[in-house]
């Protein structure tokens, strides 16, 4: 009796989109970022928010027009962007000796 697998050598291929290829650069930028300077950290941390900004309904005239819905659905940096925002507190909290409840 004999017992075929399909076992492969090769992982198995995986569909990207174009719009994933093209960021996937970018993701690995961002990721690669160091933080080693206080300002850079503190800057970081101004600039990105710490919680994903709420969804809005635009009205007029009682009429809701759209909607907008979470910016960190709509963003595809979003998960390296909270990454480095994170790699920025812990740098200013445990390098730096900061507090950083001005930030959370």
């Amino acid at each position: 009796m004999y017992i075929y697998t399909n076992i492969s050598s090769q992982p198995p291929a995986t569909h990207q989109s174009l719009f994933d290829f093209l960021l996937h650069p970018i993701r690995d930028r961002i990721d690669s970022i160091e933080i080693r300077d206080r300002n850079f950290a503190h800057t970081a941390c101004k600039l990105i928010p710490s919680q994903c900004p709420f969804a809005r309904d635009i009205k007029l005239f009682g009429r809701n027009l759209f909607h907008i819905p979470p910016m960190c659905k709509i963003n595809p940096l979003y998960d390296q962007l909270m990454s480095l925002r994170f790699r920025a507190l812990t740098y200013l909290a445990d390098v730096c000796g900061e507090d950083i409840t001005p930030y959370c």
